[in-house]
């Protein structure tokens, strides 16, 4: 690869190669503050490979191939390079980390103790998760909850939040016109995507771990509610968040089957941002 950056997020070390330069630019540029170390010893690497022998000139098309790759993936667009950077990276983790359990959720923490939340696409958990992180809570991750094989405890992995659509408005109201905003992606098989480089403290304590103390399962654009979600279910609902449960076999069972008991669960559903954030203080406040 012609441009290459070795990037480090939470306990995971990935080596990014393009034979174009600008989604290398845009990835040194946002992830600054994270630790890029050229001699580190990466866990994967990530290729952003022309798609055909002229592409690389002639309406420039970028796949997306690296230690673990889907070989029938669409190619994208050099001008969502970035993007195909960031769905690389997440690529990697999802099939071939081993250290912990992988849940797709995000997750936030404070005093100590963290809030898991996951659900559908479009239920609102990476919002929310920003939106906490820009509240007093630390900001831990949008992607995946890495759960700890040993003691249970949730370890952080703050890559880069991928805002959507209406939440790109949303968080530029929150945070106003930073230089934390990387640039609009237009066109995207999602819609509209920004990411927002998370708070600095999130990034300072990436390698610090938290207790879980509740797991939510939001769903936005719907009047408020609160329920109960049982264990069965959320096991169930759980596997089928993990990447990489079948894969860890009796580990991953575990620490899944330690995690249900022992951390509540709830659905919630809500309207706004605010509405939620304020939701989710009062439940916060009412654990013991």
């Amino acid at each position: 690869m012609r441009h290459a950056l070795t990037l480090g997020i939470g306990p995971a070390t990935f080596r990014i190669g393009s034979e174009w330069g600008q989604p290398i630019d845009q990835l040194s540029a946002l992830y600054a503050a994270y630790p890029q170390d050229a001699a580190a010893v990466a866990d994967y690497t990530v290729r952003l490979e022309p798609a055909g022998p002229l592409r690389r000139w002639w309406r420039p098309s970028v796949r997306i191939a690296g230690d673990h790759m889907l070989p029938d993936a669409a190619p994208m667009a050099l001008r969502h390079g970035l993007l195909a950077a960031e769905m690389g990276m997440n690529l990697q983790m999802a099939l071939g980390w081993r250290r912990h359990l992988l849940i797709h959720a995000s997750s936030v923490e404070k005093d100590g103790r963290a809030l898991v939340m996951t659900g559908e696409s479009g239920s609102g958990k990476s919002t929310l998760a920003a939106l906490l992180g820009e509240r007093g809570w630390r900001f831990m991750g949008d992607e995946f909850a890495l759960l700890d094989l040993s003691d249970g405890g949730v370890h952080p992995f703050p890559r880069l939040v991928s805002l959507k659509n209406a939440a790109i408005e949303a968080m530029r109201a929150e945070v106003g016109d930073s230089a934390r905003f990387g640039p609009l992606l237009e066109d995207t098989p999602k819609g509209a995507i920004r990411h927002l480089v998370p708070p600095a403290d999130a990034i300072a304590r990436m390698r610090e771990a938290a207790v879980p103390a509740l797991l939510l399962f939001p769903r936005y654009g719907v009047a408020r509610d609160v329920r109960p979600v049982g264990q069965g279910e959320v096991f169930m609902r759980l596997t089928q968040a993990s990447t990489n449960y079948v894969a860890l076999g009796e580990e991953g069972f575990e620490a899944l089957h330690r995690f249900v008991t022992e951390v509540p669960a709830l659905a919630i559903d809500y309207e706004s941002g605010d509405e939620a954030a304020a939701m989710i203080d009062e439940l916060w406040s009412a654990l013991p």
